[in-house]
């Protein structure tokens, strides 16, 4: 095994779930073995914790888990160690581009999970607001969008779908969280290797010791890895560990 990689991050939509949202066999016992063998493995997703807890339950403890982008971090026991929301101000700059372009928007809030089809009640304000996105088909008006979040200067821009589009606090990624979990764990960032698939993946695939790409990913995603791994129908979490523990990472 390759001793310098301490911790293994890992996306999980696209990635360490199939297209049935399930972790396979293959990509358990991987990570199972991993953890056997000392290392940390992280989940890091653009997920809420409601939405992926019952998931990653089989997977055992985890000293940490990343969720919302880095919005929210956790600790083995779920509490939480750190939360990092978007300005009233910002979440109301956002409001008015969904209203703008009149599309569908969908949000993390620590009250709750809001979208175009189960809105807010309260004030905006109301509310604790950790991650705002969109869900635009049309490549038009999501660049019209794109552009208007752009102007801003003060969002952290990214995906974790081609049609999607996810706004946390300027600075606020998988990566910057990553580095205060190595950090806590008294391990660098060049002791990392970074699993995912989208454009949310990327500040981690670029800033960890050993990045790698899903078979699957954005192209983008793919250009800044040091290597690509199979697709997540064909267990590439599980192969991405096998390369680790082979100690094929330099």
């Amino acid at each position: 095994m390759n001793q310098d990689i301490q911790l293994i991050a890992i996306d999980m939509d696209g990635t360490l779930l199939n297209q049935q949202h399930e972790i396979s066999e293959q990509n358990k016992q991987a990570i199972h073995e991993a953890k056997e063998r000392g290392i940390h493995v992280v989940i890091s997703t653009g997920r809420s914790l409601s939405t992926c807890k019952d998931i990653i339950q089989v997977l055992g403890d985890s000293e940490f888990l990343i969720t919302i982008n880095g919005g929210e971090i956790f600790d083995k026991r779920l509490e939480l160690v750190e939360r990092n929301p978007l300005h009233h101000d910002e979440v109301r700059q956002l409001w008015n581009i969904t209203n703008k372009h009149d599309v569908f928007f969908w949000s993390s809030t620590v009250q709750g999970r809001f979208n175009s089809e189960n809105p807010f009640e309260k004030n905006l304000e109301d509310y604790d607001w950790i991650k705002y996105g969109f869900e635009i088909q049309d490549d038009n008006v999501r660049e019209a969008v794109m552009s208007d979040l752009q102007a801003v200067k003060s969002f952290e821009i990214t995906n974790s779908s081609p049609t999607n589009i996810e706004i946390n606090p300027i600075g606020i990624n998988k990566a910057t969280a990553l580095k205060k979990v190595t950090s806590w764990l008294d391990i660098s960032m060049k002791q990392v290797a970074a699993i995912g698939d989208s454009l949310n993946d990327i500040a981690m695939i670029r800033e960890s010791g050993f990045g790698i790409a899903m078979g699957n990913a954005q192209q983008t995603v793919k250009e800044e890895a040091n290597w690509i791994t199979a697709t997540n129908e064909e267990h590439g979490v599980a192969k991405a560990i096998r390369h680790i523990l082979d100690g094929q990472t330099k």
